[in-house]
């Protein structure tokens, strides 16, 4: 009779219901075809596999739990009324008797917690409410759908909850692959989840014998396999070909699993699942030809690699590989993310920015031989990789070669500073300023991830336009200290429209971004340190870029194709140096095979160049006349073009006349007149005045390479020669080179810091 009053409460959720909520513990990571990339923990409170159908559950399991925990399942409608008799009847006699709970009313307390057994076992109320429940659940249920419930559902041992959970740890494989004496197994760890080894054998062996018959049962050896199954620990906590873009894509501000729902997880099927925008094929080749060569790289001190590939158009992240897994000492560090030092793959963007600035252009002359760049710390001596100088050489040259000197010479002309901001608009957010790394920042000096490299080269495949990448299906932010990647819209555009993604910026020129691109496309502009045949050189259109970082303990290879940018890595992690890896060894043969892949049925086609671009017919000379390279087309921005790029306006004569055959007797005069220039202090250098020494005692030194040289300080004559020793004043000043006549030769601008005393000597310079 209550029961009866009861009943109205006790509505029963459908079965439909109960599967939709049901969580796993772990979270399936699909491509964006929907397969699956990784199986990634999220909860540690319990350890739930995936929701698994009746029919892919074994029959061997739902004979032994039905034989063993409710005989009469198929019979009765709920409530095994014989069963309860036995029990009373039992419990009358103090006899020992298997207990009465059907497969129903175990589900009923599994479904409501109000009907769960506490320590001492359950109330009256508790049996009353579960029996009704169970018969509620008959009415409503079918018997399918209650097996299947309960196997997904039911407790097992520790943390381990359901079928497939369970199958995976204690056996290693899936639920539908159990045999029968695995099966005796677990439908004995129903009854008694954490048993002793001993007792669990005993009620397998039981089960077994029910179901092959006594006669039959082969318990033999059932007590070494069940010891060495309860202690198995099969189902790792992650499993597949992308832990680390598993663990990125969770990582979404920190927030829970549970806070997440309605972001980038969805629950269909009971299955937690977030869809990347990766390629599973694109996935599987890259991790596997990663380790490849790392293998073959082991004798050269290499263990540690990564790789981002990502849609030039949308920005979306097609491979992600954040280290070499087993081969690796820190596999759990994402290579992806990790900051390293990018040696010489800045030098790209070094160049666009002189190109846009038009202090440079891909023509223009460079000297590579040694040089000694006063700096506030001392002399700063770049060196090139070979220990080598090639003289004079273009800028094409000296970029697609990755000469040193050359590109610390450009930077002296931009400054690090600007640099500085340069490379932060293109979304590489360094940790110091421009001033902290100097002209050493050119080489590299400083330290980003290989995401925001690859994508900063994106931003040269598309004009020079920058855009954060994405790596899922749904939009939402995925701030990071390092990356600072906020996630833009998710659905995959077309890559025919060739579009940038909604939201970038320009923060290249156009006509720099198209030049660059052109120059680390031409295998002869990298033939004086790559050869005409590297491993670089691809069948299709592509520009690419490798950099080794000091000490060799970071190599990288980051290029581009007319849909593609590749983006690999590779060192140790521990930041261990590796033995005799160059820029071609190294990272690059990964680069090329991913090129390859990628490329093997789809075209890469140069890109058109954009308005304000234009090409001519140049050639070259050195100082004597000699050529320096030879002639050729090159790309110019509008306004800069020129055909003859010389030494000074004294070589360009003599070349000409040579090539009619004539001497020109003023060439010498004219190179010398030319040649002069000021060699210290650096333009932009800022001097700080000393509190500690008297200011009539501190002095700067002004050197210069010429002949009958004058100095100007701020338009006002200060000394001449080619040595002077100016006392230094507060404020911005001008320092000019003349010759005799008066005619500026160099001019450099710098400022002094801190307090002085005025001094009444012309050409002081003294600020007001």
């Amino acid at each position: 009779m209550i029961a009866a009053c009861a009943r109205p409460s006790w509505a029963t959720a459908t079965f439909d219901e109960v599967k939709n909520e049901f969580h796993p513990s772990d979270t399936l990571i699909l491509d964006r075809s929907g397969e699956v990339l990784q199986r990634l923990r999220t909860d540690n409170t319990v350890r739930r596999g995936q929701w698994v159908a009746l029919p892919d559950i074994s029959p061997a399991l739902r004979t032994a739990l039905v034989l063993s925990e409710d005989k009469r399942f198929y019979e009765h409608s709920g409530v095994d009324w014989r069963a309860v008799s036995a029990a009373a009847w039992g419990n009358l006699w103090a006899t020992r008797t298997r207990g009465a709970s059907t497969l129903s009313m175990q589900l009923a307390g599994l479904l409501d917690e109000d009907w769960r057994a506490a320590a001492g076992g359950r109330s009256i109320t508790q049996k009353i409410g579960q029996t009704v429940s169970a018969q509620l659940l008959e009415r409503s249920w079918r018997k399918d759908q209650i097996l299947e419930a309960y196997l997904n559902l039911v407790p097992f041992r520790g943390e381990i909850v359901g079928i497939d959970a369970l199958s995976r740890t204690l056996f290693g494989k899936a639920a539908h692959g159990l045999d029968e004496r695995e099966a005796a197994l677990a439908a004995a760890l129903v009854r008694a989840p954490n048993a002793k080894a001993v007792q669990v054998t005993q009620r397998a062996c039981g089960v077994l014998k029910i179901m092959q018959a006594p006669a039959k049962a082969d318990c033999e050896g059932l007590d070494l396999f069940a010891t060495a199954a309860l202690q198995r620990k099969s189902f790792d906590p992650s499993e597949g070909v992308a832990p680390h873009l598993a663990r990125r894509l969770l990582s979404v501000r920190a927030e829970p699993v549970e806070a997440m729902r309605g972001k980038t997880l969805t629950s269909t099927s009971s299955v937690r699942t977030v869809v990347s925008t990766a390629r599973a094929p694109l996935q599987r080749f890259a991790v596997s030809t990663l380790t490849q060569h790392l293998r073959e790289l082991r004798g050269r001190h290499v263990e540690d690699g990564a790789i981002v590939v990502l849609d030039n158009a949308t920005g979306e992240v097609l491979a992600w590989v954040g280290s070499s897994g087993e081969l690796s000492g820190a596999a759990e560090v994402d290579g992806v993310l990790a900051l390293r030092q990018p040696g010489s793959t800045l030098k790209p963007f070094l160049y666009a920015q002189a190109l846009a600035e038009k202090r440079i252009t891909a023509a223009s002359l460079l000297e590579d031989s040694s040089s000694q760049i006063p700096t506030a710390g001392g002399l700063y001596i770049p060196q090139n990789y070979d220990r080598q100088f090639k003289g004079l050489v273009s800028a094409r040259t000296a970029l697609g070669a990755s000469l040193n000197v050359p590109a610390v010479r450009t930077l002296v002309m931009v400054s690090p500073d600007a640099f500085h901001k340069q490379l932060r608009a293109v979304g590489l957010p360094l940790r110091e300023t421009g001033d902290y790394y100097g002209y050493s920042l050119a080489l590299g000096s400083s330290e980003v991830s290989l995401l925001a490299l690859a994508n900063a080269y994106r931003a040269l495949a598309n004009g020079g336009r920058y855009s954060t990448p994405s790596f899922s299906v749904r939009p939402g932010p995925f701030d990071s200290a390092q990356d600072r990647l906020v996630e833009g819209s998710a659905m995959k555009k077309k890559a025919s429209t060739g579009s940038a993604r909604t939201g970038s910026v320009q923060a290249l020129d156009p006509g720099a971004a198209f030049v660059v691109g052109d120059i680390l496309s031409d295998p002869v502009a990298r033939a004086r340190t790559f050869g005409t045949d590297s491993v670089l050189a691809t069948r299709f259109w592509t520009a690419v870029k490798t950099g080794t970082s000091k000490d060799m303990r970071d190599n990288w290879a980051i290029g581009y194709s007319q849909r593609y940018t590749v983006g690999v890595w590779v060192g140790n992690a521990s930041g261990a140096p590796m033995w005799d890896v160059s820029g071609t060894s190294g990272a690059a043969p990964v680069w090329a095979a991913l090129m390859n892949y990628l490329h093997r049925t789809e075209p890469s086609r140069a890109p058109a160049p954009p308005a304000g671009v234009v090409q001519r017919q140049v050639t070259f000379a050195d100082a004597a006349g000699a050529p320096v390279e030879a002639a050729r087309g090159e790309w110019f921005l509008r306004g800069t073009e020129q055909t003859l790029f010389a030494i000074d306006s004294g070589a360009a004569s003599a070349y000409r006349k040579r090539a009619e055959g004539k001497n020109d007797s003023k060439a010498a005069d004219n190179r010398a007149s030319a040649a002069s220039r000021i060699t210290a202090p650096t333009h932009g250098t800022i001097i700080a005045l000393d509190p500690d020494i008297p200011p009539n005692r501190q002095r700067v030194s002004f050197s210069a390479q010429g002949r009958d040289l004058r100095w100007l300080m701020d338009g006002k004559p200060l000394a001449r020669g080619a040595q002077v020793q100016w006392l230094p004043w507060p404020g911005q000043h001008v320092v000019q080179l003349a010759d005799a006549g008066g005619k500026v030769l160099d001019e450099i601008r710098l400022e002094v810091r801190g307090a002085g005393v005025r001094d009444a000597q012309p050409g002081s310079g003294a600020s007001k």
